[in-house]
């Protein structure tokens, strides 16, 4: 099952973990050289669904998966019958064509879809946080709609430092020792 792990704290202990749960990848995309999946997380609706770089994906068994019938679906497109008779070229062509422009505008339109703070956004609460192959991601979730995304926490150290520092005071527990304690009374008991 393809995972995201995010850390919080629990009330019984601050090193449990809680995971995001990739359920399926839908889409696969190239964006500046990078590739990208539309992941469906589990336990959250398709408006939740996200495009995710690779290289923050811990899902090798789900890509695979996709990736397979990715390949059979290109491999059919490719073997197509090549044979028809002229006038049938020219109206295949013709529809073809604009069937390629439909995709292309689509796939453009999937490209341009801005996420996290590129959507202009105001950020209402960090929902969870994530390591993404040594970066730190959270999880935001944005004022006036239903939607998340995942955004750097570098970012939103930057943009929305109190939203930052409240997500981290929710989760901050203070762990006393005995030692501690005994310390303190004999300290106590001196004065």
């Amino acid at each position: 099952m393809g995972k995201k792990t995010k850390r919080t704290a629990d009330s019984s202990s601050s090193e449990d973990e809680e995971e995001y749960v990739v359920e399926k990848v839908l889409d696969r995309r190239v964006v500046k050289g990078q590739v990208e999946y539309l992941l469906k997380w589990k336990g959250f609706s398709e408006e939740n669904n996200t495009w995710e770089p690779e290289k923050n994906l811990d899902c090798p068994e789900l890509i695979s998966e996709f990736m397979k019938k990715y390949k059979k679906m290109k491999e059919g497109e490719n073997n197509k019958p090549r044979e028809k008779s002229e006038s049938n070229k020219r109206k295949s062509n013709f529809s073809n064509n604009a069937d390629d422009i439909k995709s292309k505008k689509k796939r453009e339109q999937s490209n341009d879809i801005a996420r996290g703070f590129e959507r202009g956004l105001e950020p209402e609460k960090i929902i969870g946080a994530t390591d993404s192959c040594g970066d730190l991601m959270f999880l935001m979730r944005w004022k006036d709609t239903d939607e998340a995304d995942l955004v750097l926490a570098k970012e939103a150290n930057v943009k929305c430092p109190q939203i930052v520092i409240a997500f981290y005071e929710e989760r901050l527990t203070w762990h006393a020792y005995p030692e501690d304690a005994e310390n303190k009374e004999k300290e106590t008991a001196k004065s």
